[in-house]
């Protein structure tokens, strides 16, 4: 036997049905807090620092990623020329 109860209600509804806290407020205030050091870690920090801060191991990577692209390549048409 398989018996099947829809219920229609809100999230805020059913949280209140099941007796569980409204969290939201909380929530708020951290995603608040978090947004705050964020522009104030943001400001601290001039462009060019940024960059550095960010980019190398992007850039460091495409240069890898190129080398080997290169080597490959390379290597292929070593192996085509010798056949």
């Amino acid at each position: 036997m398989k018996i099947t109860i829809d219920i229609d209600c809100t999230p805020e509804e059913a949280r209140h049905f099941l007796g569980l806290p409204d969290v939201k407020p909380m929530q708020d205030a951290m995603m608040q807090e978090i947004q705050d050091r964020m522009q104030a870690s943001l400001l601290a920090m001039d462009p060019e620092t940024m960059m550095k801060t960010w980019l190398p191991a992007g850039i460091q990577g495409m240069e890898q990623l190129q080398k080997m692209f290169w080597s490959q390549m390379a290597a292929a048409m070593g192996q085509d020329g010798r056949k």
